[in-house]
């Protein structure tokens, strides 16, 4: 999701790498859970997200969209986010004890809060946002080790390929002056190929993203 904004306004006006430390360690929350509540449309899931929340489940994606995701467009892409539901508007997967109910295998966007990510030059940056998390006691901590995923490199291509591919996407429609049937057609397909398709869980899924987005970038960024 890209934003206007001002990074002095929202951040500490640093860009960091994965190797630097960052006041972001909220201690396990204590049971907050305040980033779970009110998020609306924000929880945007990519391949991996999806892969790692159906593999976990033993479900396909057309399951999960039917109770915990939706869809909606998002710069000019249709793309899936975790819902948010009751009164309180909490996340689908909070639990009772107001916890992750899917921690383990937690999205992306979750593992990043309070950090965020500044892309440019066809690579990102990570950014500390001030105002996201109510803790005010936070302790410093290796952004590494706060994303706590395997591979990290591996994931910071993933993520770098996969922001870039709809943007180039995105931009390839508007310049093309695509009418709205095209548009619905080139995200149906983009849905299809890496979320309907699904991915091999006994197979690396950074190897099989990066073949299944060569064809695809062959068949829409001619």
């Amino acid at each position: 999701m890209e934003r206007n904004i001002d990074l002095n306004e929202i951040s500490d006006g640093r860009l960091y790498t994965s190797n630097d430390m960052v006041r972001a360690d909220c201690q396990g929350c204590e049971g907050c859970s305040a980033c779970c509540r009110g998020m609306g449309q924000s929880i945007i899931l990519d391949p991996f997200d999806v892969h790692r929340i159906c593999c976990y489940f033993r479900i396909p994606f057309e399951a999960l969209l039917a109770d915990h995701v939706e869809l909606n467009v998002v710069d000019g892409m249709i793309l899936p986010n975790l819902k948010m539901i009751g009164e309180d508007e909490h996340c689908i997967f909070l639990n009772e004890e107001a916890r992750c109910g899917i921690h383990k295998i937690r999205p992306g966007f979750c593992r990043l809060f309070p950090l965020g990510r500044v892309y440019e030059d066809r690579s990102f940056k990570y950014i500390l946002q001030i105002h996201e998390c109510k803790k005010e006691d936070r302790q410093k901590i290796k952004i590494k080790k706060w994303l706590d995923t395997p591979d990290l490199k591996a994931y910071e291509k993933f993520v770098t390929d996969w922001h870039y591919f709809l943007k180039d996407v995105a931009e390839s429609l508007k310049k093309e002056g695509a009418d709205a049937q095209t548009v619905k057609q080139v995200n149906i397909y983009v849905l299809k190929q890496f979320f309907m398709r699904g991915f091999n869980e006994n197979q690396n899924f950074y190897a099989q993203f990066a073949e299944r987005l060569s064809e695809v970038q062959a068949v829409l960024l001619k």
